[in-house]
């Protein structure tokens, strides 16, 4: 028998759980017994022991062991674990799938999106606050197009969002309120209590100079006369310093502004840099995040390379 999701839409919420596929007639001729059916629900809702259950339906124990054995036979129960019981073993029985069912060789339909639970496990926890109901929940903050900051610039960036958004649009529904904000907007109505995710470095996008004090991967930027000097990125770990153009930073941290939210900066020393990060996320996430596991603080240098040589980043490495 083979295991697949079995998906399930309930007032514009998405669910899923494990199906287990009945491949064999005879296997599933021994599950649809009235009496067998009736027993495997019982264990679906918590695990028991033949006797428990022959007392529960109020029939000898004897008529429950012949159907347990039928439903172990067609291998739709497993003991859990074992108990001494007035001086016999108790068998604990309890169903290897919350679902079971038949499956006609055709039929299958490309859907649009897939369910955050369907993709692979790194990016489930890499995302996990980002989603709420199966919609995104959060901001995407990308820099301000006109003379903005310290350092007076023009974020030149900010589009690679949208190549970020068509990911997400892979296993989160759009949200109710428009969830791309310009930096200087986040700023003036006092946003940045949200799960954010920062597109572009400090040198562009405000929200990035503020948290950039609280990444174990930071940019250099030094006070001086004519304001900032910005000097490429810094580890903390490692103490290396990044200034080639095509590198840049992608971190998660805990929002200093409220502890129960997240921030994630995709962050470059140029613009080139900034598009590394966002296509070794939605390209590349197997090697991107292979050393991330759930934890608070996490990041991680990137750099990007033009393998086809037309000038254009479309390959990336993880640095550290």
């Amino acid at each position: 028998m083979s295991k697949k999701l079995l998906l399930h839409e309930e007032d514009k919420t998405q669910k899923v759980k494990k199906i287990l596929i009945i491949e064999d007639p005879q296997k599933l001729k021994m599950i649809l017994n009235k009496l067998t059916w009736k027993i495997l629900v019982m264990l679906s809702e918590r695990e028991m022991y033949p006797l428990e259950i022959a007392k529960k339906l109020g029939i000898h124990e004897q008529k429950v062991y012949y159907h347990i054995r039928k439903l172990a036979k067609a291998e739709a129960i497993a003991i859990t674990r074992e108990e001494e019981k007035k001086g016999a073993i108790a068998k604990y029985y309890k169903p290897v799938s919350p679902a079971f069912g038949i499956e006609l060789p055709q039929g299958y339909r490309t859907i649009r999106r897939l369910s955050l639970l369907s993709v692979d496990e790194q990016i489930q926890k890499f995302f996990k606050e980002f989603i709420k109901d199966g919609a995104f929940e959060g901001k995407i903050v990308v820099g301000c197009p006109t003379p903005h900051g310290p350092f007076k610039t023009s974020a030149r960036d900010g589009h690679y969002a949208s190549y970020l958004t068509f990911f997400l649009g892979q296993f989160a529904k759009m949200p109710e309120e428009f969830a791309i904000k310009l930096d200087v907007d986040v700023k003036a109505e006092k946003e940045e209590k949200n799960n954010l995710i920062l597109v572009g470095g400090p040198g562009t996008n405000l929200l990035a100079q503020e948290v950039n004090e609280y990444l174990p991967i930071r940019f250099n930027m030094q006070s001086s006369e004519q304001g900032f000097l910005f000097g490429g990125l810094v580890s903390e770990k490692t103490s290396h310093v990044y200034t080639v153009d095509t590198v840049g930073l992608i971190a998660k941290i805990v929002n200093p502004w409220d502890n129960t939210k997240r921030v994630i900066v995709l962050a470059g020393n140029k613009a080139v840099g900034t598009k590394a990060c966002v296509l070794a996320l939605a390209n590349f996430w197997k090697k991107t995040l292979k050393d991330y596991h759930g934890e608070d603080t996490f990041a991680t240098v990137i750099q990007g390379f033009d393998l086809d040589g037309d000038g254009k980043v479309d390959s990336t490495e993880v640095l550290e």
